[in-house]
């Protein structure tokens, strides 16, 4: 399996409206894709999705612009003693952080988006653990329930976190049911042990 994520695709049942908030408001399109899909899904998806940036005020002007487009708030931003952040779901459901470790600004405010991490909740951390290191994702820090892959600079990033931790951490219900409604391009077609699927 190739340990890069080339890109992400988040399913949808109304792709119209899901291209219209992320092309407004994120402009992600080389990393984040968008597929129309009739699959149910109910409740937590188990996952999040975070946008890291530079300082408080870019984090500001994006939570911002998420919100008047749509996206409804789950966690607002604020101080705390890794940063600055918050978490919001935006309209299709999925769950996103946007923070930055930077307590302070430096410059004015931008749109600029250092990098983005999937980060998927698990039943079983250990278990799903080694289902990503046997398959060549290198860990570059671990403690507890969370692990962090070590992916190349520039590509989305990958780490697991049990679910009910992931859950909370967004303020939503660990409780879910049906697809996921994420795919994950990078390497051999795959599912993970939590029913994530990698597509080449």
């Amino acid at each position: 399996m190739n340990t890069t994520i080339d890109a992400i695709t988040l399913e949808t049942t109304d792709l119209a409206a899901a291209k219209a908030f992320y092309d407004a408001v994120f402009g992600l399109r080389d990393r984040i894709r968008l597929r129309e899909t009739a699959e149910p899904s109910e409740g937590f998806r188990g996952y999040t999705l975070s946008l890291i940036v530079a300082q408080p005020a870019d984090a500001l002007l994006l939570f911002d612009d998420a919100t008047a487009a749509g996206a409804v708030v789950r966690k607002p931003p604020t101080k705390s003693l890794w940063g600055f952040g918050g978490a919001l779901e935006a309209p299709d459901g999925a769950l996103w952080n946007i923070a930055t470790s930077s307590k302070k600004d430096t410059a004015p405010a931008s749109r600029a988006i250092e990098s983005v991490v999937l980060l998927l909740g698990s039943a079983d951390v250990r278990r799903s653990r080694a289902f990503y290191t046997e398959r060549g994702f290198a860990v570059r820090k671990s403690f507890g329930s969370y692990v962090d892959f070590d992916t190349p600079a520039g590509t989305i990033g990958l780490g697991l976190y049990k679910r009910a931790a992931l859950a909370k951490s967004v303020d939503v219900s660990a409780e879910g049911s049906g697809s996921h409604r994420i795919v994950i391009h990078g390497g051999a077609d795959a599912v993970d042990p939590d029913g994530f699927v990698w597509e080449a």
